[in-house]
């Protein structure tokens, strides 16, 4: 599409129509990767396999994420965001089904892999649509907004799962949801273009998307890229943080049904209550920061309160395995979450404030690559760890303080967080 100036709207915030589309393929990313997790006490009946080989197919999918995130962000920049993004969601809709079909740990292990590989696309795409279509001042609200689907999508699964397991058997629960890719996909392309060639966005809202200083630089290397301690403070942070979030994602579940002895139905409600209350802290991370910034506080102290501020609200999950009360728990975990999403919203912003748009992608790629390896030692420990000593003590521990070092390696590494030299 080429349109002129003439046949532009008179007015229009079509960007937020685009963190729309973002915020719903988030959602469909984490349904397709939650189903397993809430059918596991059932599956494990069915397929008959024990904890530790729950965290190989849980394990599974988060090497295929790493390896995919290597070439996702990369792959991103050059084939751009519509193309890209369309080719990682019809990869990963077809892997979701997959387990409709499989019967054994490596065939569960095989096709979580493959929804691996193709969800690894999501967050760099999406980190570089953000960039494409918002100024730096809105991007930590925008990537908020959309990295609230995590939330909505872990919700969906305990609302929506036991019915279609029960209408249509598990199998046709893994079928069902990951069918939803394919209509994402058809709006995506129906809807989706660079603003600059986009005909639904107006001459002022164009203006105001590239209301930041000019990039001057179209493309970057890796080579120019990785040895950065800017890349590692992002990547390092994730490394610490990402297993977390990781953890509650595969294990919240399992744990609240084991440990207060629910079945799918009753774990319903609590699982939907954790993840609901994780939702504000997505929304209201990115707010904080923007609002700090709109009132004229420098990026860098912006983009570190926020980050300090959801680091301390993560420690009274603490105490979490040391209550007996379902409810304390449930409160406990979801604020953890909410943090954990604040936290993401700003750690996210973090590439497009120390990067020209033309490396974003490959940045977040890299960094979640990294982060996505810690999510493997974590999901192997954990399997380990339960299947042993039928405890999640250690790993709520690492879930409390995980936060304070990854702020730690941000400060140390980026102290001042000024733009990465790529001369």
């Amino acid at each position: 599409m080429n349109p002129t100036v003439a046949v532009r709207p008179a007015m229009s915030r079509f960007r937020w129509i685009v963190c729309g589309l973002l915020f719903f393929a988030t959602v469909i990313a984490y349904v397709d990767r939650g189903v397993l997790a809430y059918l596991e006490q059932t599956l494990e009946k069915i397929i008959g396999f024990n904890k530790e080989q729950y965290s190989y197919m849980t394990a599974a999918f988060q090497a295929a994420y790493a390896i995919g995130l290597v070439s996702a962000g990369r792959l991103t920049d050059r084939l751009g965001t519509r193309k890209g993004f369309a080719i990682a969601i019809t990869v990963w809709s077809v892997a979701a089904m997959l387990p409709g079909l499989a019967n054994s740990v490596a065939t569960f292990g095989f096709a979580m892999f493959f929804l691996g590989l193709g969800e690894a696309a999501n967050f760099p795409a999406c980190i570089k649509t953000v960039a494409e279509w918002f100024p730096k001042k809105e991007r930590a609200l925008a990537t908020g907004l959309f990295n609230s689907g995590a939330n909505i999508g872990a919700i969906v699964v305990p609302a929506v799962v036991p019915f279609l397991a029960l209408t249509f058997g598990w199998r046709g629960a893994f079928i069902a949801t990951g069918a939803l890719g394919f209509v994402w996909l058809a709006c995506w392309l129906l809807l989706y273009d660079k603003p600059e060639t986009h005909r639904r966005i107006s001459a002022a809202e164009l203006a105001y998307v590239r209301s930041d200083p000019p990039e001057k630089i179209a493309s970057v290397a890796w080579a120019r890229i990785v040895p950065l301690r800017e890349t590692w403070a992002f990547a390092l942070a994730k490394f610490f943080t990402d297993p977390v979030w990781w953890f509650y994602l595969f294990w919240l579940a399992p744990y609240l049904q084991e440990t207060y002895h629910l079945d799918i139905k009753q774990n319903r409600l609590p699982v939907i209550v954790a993840y609901a209350l994780s939702c504000v802290g997505s929304v209201a991370g990115g707010w904080l920061s923007g609002f700090l910034l709109k009132r004229g506080t420098p990026v860098n102290v912006a983009r570190k309160a926020a980050l300090g501020a959801c680091a301390v609200a993560v420690l009274p999950v603490l105490y979490a395995p040391y209550s007996h009360n379902l409810w304390v728990v449930v409160g406990l975990v979801g604020l953890a979450m909410a943090a954990h999403q604040g936290w993401s919203a700003n750690l996210f912003t973090l590439p497009s404030d120390l990067f020209p748009r033309a490396a974003v992608a490959s940045v977040v790629g890299f960094g979640g690559m990294v982060g996505s390896l810690g999510g493997v030692l974590m999901q192997l420990g954990a399997g380990r760890i339960v299947q042993a000593t039928h405890s999640y003590l250690p790993l709520f521990l690492i879930a409390g303080s995980a936060y304070l070092v990854g702020l730690g390696i941000v400060q140390l590494l980026t102290p001042r967080l000024t733009p990465a030299s790529l001369d």
